[in-house]
C-alpha cells in the first residue's frame, strides 16, 4: 500500500481497466491535501509500478498495463503522544555509520509479469532470505525476486500475507548469511526523533534520506481496511519505497514504510509519510510466520 498514484478530477463512475481497479472520486476542497497513490517512473519496455512508502493518502504502489491507480484516502489526525525524551540531529551528527549498518538489510523487491513490472523495498527477517515487505508491492500476479544491497538478484516467493496491515512475508532462495534488522519498540519511538528511510524511490535502490518523527499514531482509511497507530514522518519517501525501513539513531527499525501525501498536482515527497509501527509489524511478523510453519 506504499505506491504512489496521483488523483485528478473525475466523476463518480468506477472501472476496471488493465487488471487494476479505479475509482473516479469527486473533486477535493481546495483545503485539503488530495490522496494519491505515487505514479511509476515510465521503463522503456514497460510501464512500471513503484511500491513506495507514505500516503495522504497514497498507498506507494501503483501500475500495471495502466500505470496507476485511483484510490480515495482520508487521514485522520490525532494528538501526538507526549514524550520524555527527544532525540534529535545534532550539527555535525554522522549518520554515515548508521546508513553502512543497516543497509545491507534492506533488499528491493521485484514483480514481474507479461505486460507490466512493479518494483518496492522490503527488510531482511533471516539469514536464509525471509523478506518483509508491504502486500500491495506482492499483491499482483508476477513473478517474484528480490535484489540485494549487493545487486545479487535471486528468485522468490510469497509465503504468506495480511492484506489488513498491508504485510507480507516473501523467502528469497539460495541465500545464507544475511543480515536481519532490529526491530525498536513503539515506547522507544518520541516525535522530534531523527529518523532515516531506506529503500529504492523512483526505482533508485540503496537510496537513504532522513527527517524526524513528525507525529504519532495517525490513521489511514483506505476504505478497505483502516490503518491505525501509523507512524508519521518528514523524511523523504516516494514511489518505491514501500516496504522499506525507517530507522533510529541506533540503527533499528522503528516503522516499515507504508504511504505518503502528495498535494495538488505533485507526485513526489511533501514532508508527509507514513510508517507502520514496529509494535504492530512485529506483531503480525509473528502471525505470519506460525502459518508457515
Amino acid at each position: 500500500m506504499t505506491d504512489l498514484m496521483t488523483r485528478p478530477a473525475h466523476d463518480d463512475r468506477t472501472a476496471t481497466s488493465g487488471g487494476e481497479r479505479v475509482v473516479d472520486l469527486p473533486p477535493v476542497p481546495p483545503t485539503h491535501i488530495a490522496p494519491e497513490m505515487v505514479q511509476p517512473p515510465r521503463d522503456p519496455r514497460w510501464k512500471r509500478r513503484v511500491a513506495g512508502g507514505a500516503a495522504i493518502l497514497v498507498l506507494i504502489a501503483g501500475g500495471g498495463s495502466t500505470g496507476a491507480v485511483l484510490a480515495d484516502r482520508y487521514l485522520e489526525s490525532r494528538p501526538a503522544a507526549a514524550a520524555a525524551t527527544v532525540t534529535t540531529l545534532a550539527e555535525g551528527s554522522d549518520l554515515a555509520p548508521i546508513v553502512a549498518k543497516v543497509q545491507p538489510s534492506v533488499v528491493t523487491v521485484l514483480v514481474d509479469s507479461a505486460r507490466s513490472s512493479s518494483l518496492g523495498s522490503g527488510v531482511v527477517l533471516s539469514a536464509d532470505g525471509l523478506i518483509l515487505t508491504n502486500n500491495h508491492v506482492v499483491e499482483a500476479d508476477g513473478t517474484v525476486s528480490i535484489r540485494l544491497s549487493t545487486g545479487q538478484t535471486v528468485p522468490a516467493q510469497v509465503v504468506a500475507t495480511d492484506a489488513t496491515h498491508d504485510l507480507a512475508l516473501v523467502q528469497a532462495t539460495g541465500l545464507s548469511g544475511l543480515t536481519p534488522v532490529t526491530f525498536a519498540t513503539d515506547d522507544s519511538v518520541a516525535v522530534g526523533d531523527t529518523v532515516l528511510a531506506f529503500g529504492a524511490p523512483l526505482g533508485l535502490e540503496g537510496t537513504v534520506t532522513s527527517g524526524i518523527v513528525s507525529a504519532l499514531d495517525r490513521s489511514l482509511d483506505t476504505g478497505d481496511e483502516k490503518l491505525t497507530g501509523l507512524l508519521q514522518t518528514d523524511a523523504a519517501i516516494n514511489q518505491g519505497n514501500s516496504g522499506g525501513a525507517l530507522v533510529d539513531m541506533s540503527g533499528r527499525v522503528v516503522g516499515i514504510n507504508v504511504a505518503i501525501a502528495t498535494a495538488g498536482d505533485s507526485t513526489g515527497s511533501v514532508g508527509l509519510g507514513f510508517a507502520i509501527p514496529a509494535d504492530t509489524v512485529t506483531q503480525v511478523v509473528s502471525q505470519l510466520q506460525a502459518q508457515v510453519r
